[in-house]
């Protein structure tokens, strides 16, 4: 296997079975799949649902992501290939990628290496249509929005109090702030409006929490469109909105099945960002996959601070979930970059850089174990010129906190890779023990939840709220939203709101800078730092390399 070959040379030199053969090895026939082409389906779930879950629940997280790269989804993948291989009928759940990040600055999110889900071609672009349907979706509610204030304004909407976002999904930062309806009459009413990328709309985030259509239609219901001039909520129920909405979602919200390299089975479905939505791919996947499989192995964004925190915290007290064991991703380099070295230096041996940087991993290692209560496993995902020292240094403090280290080569090697890793995440499952527990309980204020996470998970000393997100956040405990949990906007790059407070800060303080309910999703998102609904492509994005030749095969995704 050579270690030269760019992702993709991978992924288009693997034979692909038909998804009726893959799907087979978890018990599905042909009537459980609507076929989108020879290798990807659908999967209905009315019938299916019924079965009962017997599966094993692994939740892979991460360090704080850092620009060298931690490789979650390629654990994942490579973690449900070597447990299949090892004898555990195994099934992935995954998100599915947004299209924003794949021509930005991350590429392509189909794992990578030895390890990925095929075609990857088309999970990182698009895929079944399921994002483009959230988007139709999210945009007819804004037309019906608008089209009703031209229309009379029976409802008195405040046009200065209109919360509902339009979305397109691409990384778009010259739409986050717009003027519409400027012109003649017939044009609309002048207002100020801004657009969300996709994966931060509430939309995403219901798909993702809905158990089936008659659950969406009343979760999409529920989404706050805006505010009457006396501060009243006007609902897209009240639009008569939801019906619609349901019907552009009936396909998007059937979860998709596809392969790995090594022909094992993977549901993809929905993909709300985790540094502003809850992160996780679909509760209806991840519940469908617990009744095939023996085991179950699934993902959250970005670190364990936000993504696993949103799984734990949101997704797993609103489905009912608890994770059998937990795999927390590092890479050496990675540490040594949150010890202060700069990319460009990452290859060199610098044991007191690593030291400098394992405290991110060891206070990941103690919000899972300590705060929530799971057993857990540290999965260094090991590159050829790693060094051995730095190694043991990494698997030394780890065990201190009683955590096993399990190397994982899966990138280079496949499922053969990551029999060790697969072996440690069975014995946990099995034999650990597992005390879960949420950070917070659900009778607690509005603030003292945020306050929660803050000293608990971030480790910082308090929060700081701005008259704005007091208000907000008084308005929304006397609308009875204070029962419902909270979803951290925040950097990704940091324990604190400050991006460049890398490794373990400690001391800091977090600001919320304002808040808002998604009623439909039926959380309440925080937003602290500079976090943006809609992110902008860098100065040169991914999408240079992308290329496509005359017999349509594509180049450059990753």
């Amino acid at each position: 296997m050579s270690e030269y070959k760019s992702d993709i040379e991978i992924a288009q030199e693997t034979e692909l079975l038909p998804i009726e053969e893959v799907a087979a090895k978890i018990g599905l026939t042909r009537k459980d799949l609507e076929l989108y082409g020879n290798y990807k389906a659908k999967l209905d779930y009315t019938e299916l649902s019924k079965k009962e879950d017997k599966a094993k629940l692994i939740l892979v997280t991460a360090i704080t992501p850092t620009p060298a790269g931690e490789g979650k989804t390629t654990t994942v993948v490579g973690l449900g290939d070597a447990l299949n291989r090892i004898g555990k009928k195994t099934v992935i759940a995954l998100r599915e990628p947004s299209l924003g990040p794949v021509f930005g600055v991350k590429g392509g999110a189909a794992g990578g290496g030895y390890a990925q889900v095929v075609p990857m071609e088309d999970i990182n672009l698009h895929f079944t249509g399921d994002f483009h349907a959230i988007g139709a979706a999210n945009n007819l509610l804004a037309a019906m929005i608008d089209n009703h204030i031209f229309q009379g304004n029976a409802l008195g909407l405040d046009v200065r109090k209109i919360t509902w976002k339009r979305c397109v999904d691409m990384n778009d930062r010259q739409l986050r702030s717009i003027v519409c309806g400027i012109g003649s009459r017939v044009n609309g009413i002048p207002r100020e409006d801004g657009f969300d990328i996709t994966v931060a709309s509430e939309i995403m985030a219901i798909l993702c929490l809905s158990k089936d259509i008659t659950d969406l239609k009343e979760r999409l219901s529920k989404i706050i469109v805006g505010y009457t001039r006396d501060d009243k909520p006007v609902t897209a129920g009240q639009l008569n909105a939801q019906g619609a909405m349901a019907a552009l979602l009936k396909d998007a919200i059937k979860p998709n099945i596809v392969q790995t390299l090594e022909h094992n089975p993977a549901l993809i479905h929905g993909g709300p960002f985790a540094n502003i939505a809850h992160g996780c791919n679909s509760i209806t996947a991840t519940k469908l996959a617990l009744k095939l499989g023996d085991y179950v192995v699934t993902e959250a964004g970005f670190g364990a601070d936000l993504g696993a925190e949103k799984f734990l915290d949101i997704k797993c007290r609103k489905a009912g979930l608890r994770p059998d064991a937990v795999v927390i991703v590092a890479t050496v380099k990675a540490l040594k970059m949150h010890g202060g070295v700069p990319k460009t230096e990452l290859g060199a041996k610098n044991l007191e850089a690593l030291e400098k940087g394992i405290p991110n991993l060891l206070k990941h290692i103690e919000n899972i174990t300590q705060v929530y209560g799971l057993p857990a496993v540290v999965a260094i995902n090991r590159f050829p010129n790693d060094d051995e020292e730095e190694l043991k240094l990494i698997e030394t403090k780890c065990k201190e906190l009683g955590v096993n280290v399990a190397l994982s080569e899966v990138w280079g090697k496949g499922s053969e890779g990551g029999v060790e890793l697969a072996k440690e995440v069975v014995r946990l499952a099995e034999t650990a023990e597992n005390n879960f527990r949420f950070a917070y309980d659900d009778d607690m204020s509005i603030e003292e939840k945020i306050n929660a996470i803050v000293t608990k998970v971030y480790g910082g000393e308090g929060t700081d709220f701005t008259p704005a997100a007091r208000k907000e956040m008084a308005r929304l405990e006397e609308l009875g939203f204070g029962k419902y949990p909270v979803c951290m906007a925040k950097t990704q790059y940091s324990f604190s709101d400050d991006a460049t407070k890398m490794g373990r800060p400690t001391g800091f303080r977090i600001t919320v800078r304002n808040m808002k309910v998604s009623a439909g999703a039926g959380f309440i998102v925080v937003l602290t730092g500079d976090v943006m609904t809609m992110p902008g492509l860098p100065k040169v994005p991914a999408a240079e390399k992308v290329d496509v030749d005359a017999n349509g095969k594509i180049s450059g995704l990753f």
